[in-house]
């Protein structure tokens, strides 16, 4: 969920505007996007959205945030190639103006100035900004790496980051990603060797590869060295094909002709002249891959004689879907390989240091990554001469307040997370969450009674029925002695006169609640229905 926002004076700009997936404690929650109720207390103030890249953390929100506070959204080629398709699923391309920025201009709105400064990172079209305010120049870096030989463009423009430290940098927000990590990140084109040499080796084998949709030139390297081999090339995945298919028409990926063909043709050519292309590389449960894995997906059937490459690490947290994944694969009989296949789209510790040392900014101020990520860049901000007054690891909502003067944390502004599910939101929020939760870990047990509206007295029930708790023909004891003990708290109550729902309903799922907790030791949820007749 990055989003940073900008303001001076009455004016403001705001950086990226992503989305997060949600955690396995989230259950039913399609995706998760940040509260911006502050941004529309200040829509007056908003002048554009200015984006780092294409990737979902820092677009994949936009189309929610422009339904509550419309601005103008600036970006490279390929990103706003990527805008565009979401805003066109949501029906917002009509309402939504976008202006497409080369790298090396310059956006002018109000006290607020913006140069687009080219950079590598794993996906095309990656940017960093410098900000250009009356109190001095705010460089951000985005997500980014150092990479002197990259598949598609230019080199990152360090020239250009040497020249904004000599005029002078007020602040650096940099990449945090892999602060942890010694020494520089490898070049993407390394990897054409790599595949290079597992085509070779299993050339009489049906090769699938799992990479990030968004790594458009991991795809392209892919694509490369398949035609070098004369293998024919299958994009399997919506999210795969959305992007791939927009980078080509942006001339951002280019595809040999007659090397692509639909996921039906497969049939038509030897295994060992196919080569797929797949989403999944993260475990998810319905990407791809995973539906391959799992024998579900209608049209690719893995055999023992597929090699399946995942190109890419697991993301924290998801190891253990990936591991699934693995497993089930060579369950099938495939060979998998999942090392020496990846190279990192974000800095290390010698790059994040180059960055310093030519911006030689004022202040610091880590960004991107965990916090233990934030931390590290800390450490290598003071090893570079930086004080500690002078570094500030911002918590989400934090208020700084910068200047060539000083620079302190002045307050919060309303922060969080909105949930996304189907259709709805901001609907779900922590009491349905707490709930989802509580059915999904001890179900759920109804109670019916049907009561006369004239007398009050009951006709029908209790009728105990219970979902995800205990199954009902092993446990016929236990639901005959909740019923008992209802149906004697029920006529107890009913004695003394006490005819309130709400009271009846209360007694119901303390007395069955106690009941269920010494008997089980499980608290599931307990919901009472009564109808008169």
């Amino acid at each position: 969920m990055n989003i940073t926002v900008f303001e001076y004076g009455d004016e403001m700009i705001v950086v990226d505007c992503g989305l997060s997936f949600p955690t396995d404690d989230m259950l039913g929650i399609d995706l998760v996007i940040p509260d911006v109720t502050y941004l529309k207390e200040n829509q007056s103030k908003l002048k554009g959205f200015f984006i780092t890249h294409g990737h979902e953390d820092h677009i994949g929100a936009l189309p929610y945030i422009l339904k509550e506070v419309n601005a103008p959204i600036f970006a490279t080629t390929l990103t706003m190639g990527l805008i565009e398709h979401k805003l066109k699923e949501h029906k917002l391309e009509i309402n939504t103006d976008r202006v497409v920025v080369d790298f090396g201009c310059v956006v002018k709105l109000g006290a607020f100035s913006v140069e687009f400064i080219k950079t590598n990172h794993s996906i095309v079209d990656a940017a960093a900004l410098a900000i250009y305010t009356p109190a001095g120049v705010v460089v951000h870096t985005g997500d980014f790496k150092v990479d002197y030989t990259p598949v598609y463009g230019d080199a990152i423009d360090l020239q250009r980051f040497a020249e904004l430290g000599k005029k002078g940098v007020l602040a650096l927000l940099c990449d945090s990603t892999n602060a942890e990590r010694p020494g520089f990140t490898a070049s993407e084109k390394t990897l054409g060797k790599t595949f290079d040499t597992i085509f070779h080796d299993n050339e009489m084998r049906r090769i699938i590869v799992a990479t990030f949709a968004s790594n458009v030139d991991r795809v392209q390297q892919i694509i490369n060295t398949a035609h070098t081999y004369g293998r024919k090339v299958v994009v399997e995945g919506r999210s795969m094909v959305n992007i791939i298919q927009t980078a080509m028409e942006l001339n951002r990926l280019s595809v040999p002709e007659n090397t692509l063909i639909d996921v039906d043709e497969i049939p038509n050519y030897p295994e060992e002249k196919t080569v797929i292309i797949t989403t999944g590389s993260q475990g998810e449960s319905m990407a791809a891959l995973s539906r391959m894995a799992g024998g579900t997906h209608k049209k690719i059937k893995i055999t023992p004689g597929d090699t399946i490459i995942f190109s890419s690490h697991p993301i924290p947290g998801n190891e253990m879907a990936v591991t699934k994944v693995i497993n089930d694969l060579l369950l099938k009989g495939a060979e998998v390989i999942f090392q020496d296949a990846h190279v990192s789209g974000h800095a290390c510790k010698e790059e994040i240091k180059l960055l310093y040392t030519l911006t030689q900014p004022q202040y610091a101020i880590p960004v991107h990554g965990e916090y233990k990520h934030l931390k590290a860049q800390e450490e290598i901000a003071k090893e570079l001469g930086i004080t500690s007054d002078r570094i500030f690891i911002l918590r989400s909502g934090n208020v700084l307040e910068i200047g060539e003067e000083s620079a302190q944390i002045t307050g919060d502004v309303t922060c969080g997370a909105i949930y996304v599910d189907g259709l709805g939101v901001g609907d779900v929020g922590t009491t349905v969450m707490r709930e989802r939760q509580n059915l999904a870990e001890d179900g759920i047990v109804v109670v019916t009674l049907v009561i006369d509206s004239y007398t009050g007295e009951y006709l029908a029930g209790p009728t105990i029925t219970s979902r995800g708790f205990v199954y009902m023909k092993d446990a016929e004891d236990l639901l005959e002695e909740a019923t008992a003990l209802a149906y004697e708290k029920l006529e107890k109550l009913r004695a003394q006169g006490v005819t309130d729902w709400g009271r009846l309903k209360g007694a119901l799922k303390d007395t069955l609640g106690d009941l269920f907790r010494k008997r089980t030791k499980r608290n599931p949820m307990i919901l009472s229905i009564f109808e008169e007749v």
